[in-house]
């Protein structure tokens, strides 16, 4: 047989050519963590739609990024459950509020890690949906206003990075003006640019409450079926003052990722959501599936897509998994 003089299989051999030649690497710098955080103190409950996450008081929280911290992870992503909640997500944005008592609890134990807080009200609103609603519907510029005191609010608690991710239109430049009218031009914006009314949310609103009472998000969350709609989405963010733009769910939206990738000149993100989590989770618990191997490969798949931060709730496990020489 008259082979080509090129066989690929060489370089194939052994574990240490396939190191030498691999064109996509992962590493616990590419990784944020996200945690959720309650009132009170000393609690760890655990998720029990997401296995080995936790709802955490700030003390718990703040023990939690340092552990993360400790694997060389750079950053973690806050969530809030308040304690009351109302029609417009009033405890977003106050002083006291619990996203804002973690900003600062992690700050100051841990001052090089980087902390981001998501900037939505769905955890925050009596009705489960991401801003005020008038007869029914969500106002979008009404809801902008209170983004913006909630943003600010963060910036004020020292938050590096604000994410919002209620895909309202106008919600970067809303974030950034305020933030630069109060002299926080230093926070940077990750937006939630091309997020899908997707059916993989769904352990994380039993995370945080935050189901709507009635109806749904797909009037202002992506439709799955549009790519050409999240590069627009992603532009527009990036044109009003965008940081980092943000593909979520990831793993069904790889080619989204990617799409977004080609388009836009900034850092991508990409958000490894509850469902993806929840479904590794539970094929492991089943023996169906290698968790260590899945969890690698997944977030390799993310990197290889065109993603240069992936937004994980396995961070850790493949942080440990990684530190151990996995591959």
């Amino acid at each position: 047989m008259n082979f080509p003089d090129y066989r690929p299989r060489r370089m194939r051999r052994t574990e240490a050519l396939r190191r030498m030649v691999r064109e996509t690497r992962l590493s616990p710098e590419d990784f944020v963590y996200p945690l959720f955080v309650v009132p009170g103190s000393g609690v760890e409950k655990p998720i029990s739609s997401l296995p080995g996450q936790f709802n955490f008081s700030v003390d718990k929280a703040v023990e939690a990024a340092q552990k993360a911290a400790d694997l060389g992870i750079p950053a973690v992503l806050l969530f809030g459950i308040p304690e009351r909640k109302d029609a417009v997500g009033s405890e977003a944005w106050k002083d006291s509020g619990v996203v804002q008592k973690a900003i600062r609890a992690i700050k100051k134990a841990r001052p090089g890690l980087t902390v981001m807080a998501d900037a939505c009200f769905c955890e925050y609103t009596d009705h489960g949906h991401c801003g005020v609603l008038h007869d029914g519907q969500l106002d979008n510029d009404a809801s902008l206003e209170n983004l913006a005191r909630a943003v600010l609010s963060y910036a004020k608690a020292g938050v590096d990075v604000v994410a919002p991710s209620g895909m309202l239109d106008g919600f970067v430049g809303a974030c950034r003006e305020s933030l630069d009218e109060e002299r926080f031009d230093q926070v940077a914006i990750m937006a939630y640019s091309a997020k899908y009314a997707s059916a993989y949310y769904g352990p994380f609103r039993e995370a945080v409450a935050s189901a709507p009472q009635e109806g749904d998000r797909r009037g202002h969350q992506m439709d799955y079926g549009n790519v050409a709609e999240a590069v627009r989405e992603a532009g527009m963010d990036a044109a009003e003052g965008a940081d980092i733009v943000m593909v979520k769910p990831a793993l069904a939206y790889l080619d989204v990722v990617r799409a977004v990738s080609d388009e836009v000149n900034l850092p991508i993100a990409a958000y490894a959501v509850s469902g993806e989590y929840a479904m590794i989770e539970a094929a492991a618990e089943k023996g169906w599936i290698d968790r260590e191997r899945i969890v690698l490969e997944t977030l390799t798949g993310m990197r290889r897509a065109g993603a240069d931060i992936i937004i994980t709730y396995h961070a850790p496990y493949a942080a440990e998994l990684l530190a151990k020489g996995k591959r």
